[in-house]
C-alpha cells in the first residue's frame, strides 16, 4: 500500500508508475518555454496536467520561472 503512494498518474503509457528520472524527463520532454524578453517573464504555454504535477513535486512554479 505505501509502494502505491509513490506512483504518480498517467505516467506511463496512461498508466500509474513509479517515477524515474528517465520517465520524468520523458513526460517533460514536449514542455514549451516560450523565453522572456523585457518585462515579459518566461512561460510555459498549455503543460499538460501530468507536466503541472511533475512541475509541483520537483517544486517548480510555471507561474514563476526566473
Amino acid at each position: 500500500a505505501a509502494h502505491d503512494k509513490t506512483k504518480v498518474n498517467g505516467l506511463y503509457a496512461g498508466r500509474p508508475a513509479v517515477p524515474t528520472g528517465k520517465l520524468i524527463l520523458d513526460a517533460l520532454a514536449g514542455i514549451r518555454l516560450i523565453p522572456g524578453t523585457g518585462q515579459s517573464p518566461p512561460s510555459i504555454p498549455q503543460p499538460t496536467d501530468l507536466q503541472l504535477h511533475l512541475l509541483d513535486l520537483l517544486d517548480i512554479d510555471p507561474r514563476d520561472l526566473r
